[in-house]
């Protein structure tokens, strides 16, 4: 793929660490001495970046580099196929990502397989809870070995890639954790809504009900269960 590039503000701004970097803003920096890397970019390809790309509008302002919320007086609350959806769930302070509250369809694997908190894990979510095509990577957090349910904050795959990683296989989704700094409407208990996972490498929304609500210094946190894609 023979396409310019130049650094960032070519970068679709979606963090999602498929090309081996942790941030666009990392991947820019190995553009500036080996550009030829930018093939590791799959969303640059001529049929996805508009798609992709978030074009995020405020006053005079266009923000084409980042994956931001947009707030009030901005436009395009849209995920990578065109969606709508209400927030980004973000992570909270200090964490890798949203908080994932996952069970394995083979609960027993949390004990037999010694899952402890900071252990890197990769698993797929099937079926009727998520469906998502893609291997998911995270960072343990919380085991309860009686029901093998977990809690791990999802992340990108450079984790699994650098070295040791535990593979759980299919598992389902059961809860979202995380803060929501900016959203398009008032956030309700009870009410079901459309949001975007920070780390989502798609960028499609999600959907479920909110369960937990409680407003902190840099946002609203919440507890997202009943787990649907699109």
């Amino acid at each position: 793929m023979n396409q310019k590039h130049d650094g960032a503000a070519s970068l679709p701004g979606l963090d999602c660490g498929l090309c081996g970097s942790k941030t666009c803003s990392d991947f820019a920096r190995i553009l500036a001495t080996t550009p030829d890397e930018i093939k590791k970019c799959i969303h640059l390809s001529q049929d996805k970046i508009a798609a992709t790309k978030p074009a995020v509008v405020s006053g005079d302002q266009t923000c084409a580099t980042c994956s931001c919320a947009p707030g009030k007086g901005q436009q395009e609350w849209k995920d990578s196929l065109g969606r709508d959806y209400d927030f980004i769930l973000d992570t909270f302070p200090g964490e890798p990502g949203p908080r994932e509250t996952i069970i394995p369809h083979n609960p027993l694997i949390t004990k037999e397989m010694e899952i402890a908190k900071g252990d890197i894990l990769i698993g797929r979510p099937l079926g009727i809870s998520c469906g998502c095509p893609i291997t998911h990577c995270g960072v343990v957090m919380d085991v309860d070995y009686k029901n093998g349910v977990m809690v791990w904050c999802v992340t990108g795959p450079l984790g699994p890639r650098r070295g040791a990683h535990k593979d759980i296989g299919y598992y389902s989704a059961e809860a979202y954790e995380g803060l929501v700094s900016t959203a398009r409407d008032e956030l309700k208990i009870g009410m079901r809504y459309f949001f975007l996972p920070r780390r989502c490498m798609l960028q499609w929304r999600h959907s479920g009900l909110i369960n937990f609500i409680n407003k902190r210094a840099k946002g609203v946190s919440v507890r997202i269960e009943g787990l649907w894609i699109g």
